[in-house]
């Protein structure tokens, strides 16, 4: 597995939700697999923020991996 999350190669397999230069908010449209557990996602965020706060009722399953200087979260709806 690579050491970073490359979101430009599958960048076209994933629709722009948000971006606000610190944050960025994909959503998968073509089973890009998770970085973490190598499962298709639902959404993708990546961040360079230090701290996030989530609601997630009923969502699924997150999943977390920390890079040098950001965070990706991988969220898995049922």
């Amino acid at each position: 597995m690579a050491d970073r999350f490359d979101q430009h190669a599958v960048r076209h397999r994933m629709k722009l939700l948000s971006d606000d230069g610190d944050t960025t908010l994909y959503e998968n449209r073509d089973e890009v697999d998770c970085p973490a557990c190598g499962e298709p996602f639902s959404r993708l965020l990546l961040t360079e923020r230090r701290a996030h706060s989530f609601d997630v009722d009923g969502a699924g399953r997150l999943c977390v991996v920390h890079e040098d200087e950001r965070l990706v979260v991988c969220l898995h709806r049922p």
